[in-house]
């Protein structure tokens, strides 16, 4: 897919009409999803500043360092029709901003996750303008992908299942939870992800502790092993899936029973999935059968977050959230089952919201598969 398909100039359109009917006279929006969804920039991160300047009215301005604006201008920014100001080292770039923005202004949104420093800094250079979240206008623009966002998931979703098809090659009792994650990261890479965003390999008790990472534990004959994985392709657009292994020999003694629970759990859960039913609703069709089956304080965490750009994102499937799931819509269904100092297990594939019902896009077993 192209980059115009992925990031279109028309978004920036969307957001400048979305900013307007929030009451907001612009968008301030620095390194991050937000800033890449709307120009297709990955930005750096830094303390020299980069800087998105939408206004509810006019045109859009990218404020970057000047030795950064090479890699600005070979990015997809300038044909969604950005124009590019730089600055150099050792000048105040805040002013560029009041500039871009030609005239007072009441209030701007900022982008969720600036660094404070920055916020500070706009203040300063702002001292008339209220500051709100940028995520009150984007959230809404973000949380329904476009076709070819969902085609961009789907091509992360066939990369990452790759990686667990290989399990084999690396899970076996005797080696640490650190030596299989070094070669599952490795693999991830190959597959055409350009970086790892998390490797849980978590054996055992540590199977325990959904977000446990690894250790230099090494995995024991007849264990469960709790692997997550996930990274982010050149699109920009990221995977996250889970499988639970036994490490040869036989299982512990009620594990098979309870990942049987969850198994069909996961399934239900998914199968539940439409447009019109709540993100609520979705969390109940998982936890219900597990809670059900004796396992409900063991079941710690969400069924489910949206993904995109962004790893967690919304829309979020938790008990409270009302919101109807509508087409579109992307998350993870991810039931677990935790038993303290004991085991534990997870199954997790990505989905889409369709107009008719659901969409996988993780399609490895979820059998517990014995390695």
């Amino acid at each position: 897919m192209g980059t115009d398909e992925l990031y279109p100039p028309d978004r920036l359109i969307a957001a400048q009409r979305a900013t307007a009917a929030a009451g907001l006279d612009a968008l301030l929006l620095t390194p991050g999803s937000d800033l890449r969804y709307l120009t297709g920039y990955d930005a750096h991160a830094g303390e020299r500043l980069t800087c998105l300047v939408l206004p509810a009215e006019g045109e859009p301005t990218l404020i970057v360092p000047r030795l950064e604006r090479p890699a600005a201008e070979a990015s997809p920014a300038p044909a969604t029709g950005v124009r590019i100001v730089d600055h150099v080292d050792g000048t105040d770039p805040y002013p560029l901003v009041a500039a871009a923005l030609d005239g007072p202004v009441a209030a701007v949104g900022l982008a969720d996750r600036m660094w404070a420093e920055q916020v500070l800094a706009l203040r300063a250079a702002l001292p008339d303008a209220a500051q709100r979240l940028a995520g009150e206008v984007l959230r809404e623009l973000r949380i329904r992908k476009s076709a070819a966002e969902v085609a961009a998931l789907a091509e992360a979703g066939r990369a990452i299942d790759e990686v667990h098809l290989r399990m084999g090659e690396w899970l076996r009792p005797g080696r640490t939870e650190a030596e299989v994650a070094t070669d599952i990261a490795a693999a991830i890479r190959v597959t055409g992800h350009v970086t790892v965003d998390f490797v849980i390999v978590a054996s055992g008790p540590n199977g325990a502790s959904p977000h446990h990472g690894t250790s230099d534990r090494p995995i024991g004959v007849g264990e469960p092993v709790v692997v997550d994985i996930g990274g982010t392709m050149p699109s920009g657009y990221r995977s996250d899936c889970t499988r639970t292994y036994l490490a040869g020999g036989s299982a512990p003694g009620d594990f098979l029973d309870y990942y049987e629970v969850l198994r069909d759990a996961q399934r239900a859960a998914v199968a539940e999935v439409r447009p019109g039913i709540t993100g609520a609703r979705a969390d109940a069709a998982a936890r219900e059968p597990i809670a059900a089956a004796g396992y409900g304080e063991a079941f710690l965490h969400r069924t489910g977050h949206g993904i995109g750009l962004d790893g967690h994102e919304e829309p979020y499937l938790v008990a409270g959230n009302d919101r109807p799931l509508e087409a579109g819509m992307a998350f993870s269904i991810e039931p677990g089952i935790y038993l303290a100092g004991r085991h534990g297990a997870r199954i997790e594939d990505i989905v889409v919201c369709t107009t008719d019902g659901v969409q996988q896009l993780n399609t490895t077993p979820t059998e517990l598969i014995a390695l």
